[in-house]
């Protein structure tokens, strides 16, 4: 069975990615022992391709990366590529939430468009001059106060008007059928199949 490295150690990641790519072992990086790289890229794009290249690089496999973040309209893009440390380096997801609730208080709700965004960069080794690259987009808008507790990060403010329910509302099989991400991956595994 073919194996690919996740540049990441989070298992949610790990689990929907595999259940996605069944005929391919899905190994994270950190069973390898390999460094975060520093995020210097100021696009998705960029990040998640140093990421899967730094990956590539010291397991000496092929590497899948993602970068992800929320993209509110009314915020110019913020928190966008720095949405994991908008509230500064080692924020928590809550000091984060707080931020972005506060920057929006005065934002009136036909105002509040925003979407995550995931980009999935696959690279066949760390030298790759033409990786795989697919994004995908969840649109919402940013509610006013926080909803439930599923999820993780922006979640809970984020409001998905088809199931009139923030992200942390929605059962968990629904959200990762439907997420940025899931799109992205999905995206991602046809271009992988397709070679």
């Amino acid at each position: 069975m073919k194996s690919i490295v996740l540049a990441s150690g989070n298992p949610g990641k790990i689990r929907e990615i595999q259940a996605i790519l069944q005929n391919v072992q899905i190994l994270p990086q950190s069973q390898f022992n390999v460094a975060e790289p520093e995020e210097t890229g100021s696009t998705f794009i960029e990040n998640a391709i140093i990421k899967a290249r730094n990956a590539a690089l010291h397991c000496q496999s092929p590497a899948i990366a993602d970068d992800s973040g929320l993209v509110v309209d009314a915020l110019s893009g913020a928190p966008g590529v720095i949405s994991a440390r908008y509230a500064g380096m080692g924020a928590t997801d809550r000091s984060n939430l707080d931020k972005l609730l506060l920057e929006m208080q005065n934002i009136p709700d036909e105002l509040r468009q925003a979407r995550f965004i995931c980009v999935m960069v696959y690279m066949r080794h760390h030298l790759d001059p033409t990786p795989l690259i697919a994004q995908g987009v969840w649109e919402g808008r940013i509610l006013h106060h926080a909803l439930g507790n599923n999820g993780f990060g922006y979640d809970p403010v984020f409001w998905v008007n088809k199931y009139q329910s923030s992200s942390a509302q929605l059962p968990p099989e629904l959200k990762n059928a439907i997420s940025h991400r899931s799109q992205a991956l999905r995206a991602l595994t046809q271009q992988i199949v397709a070679q």
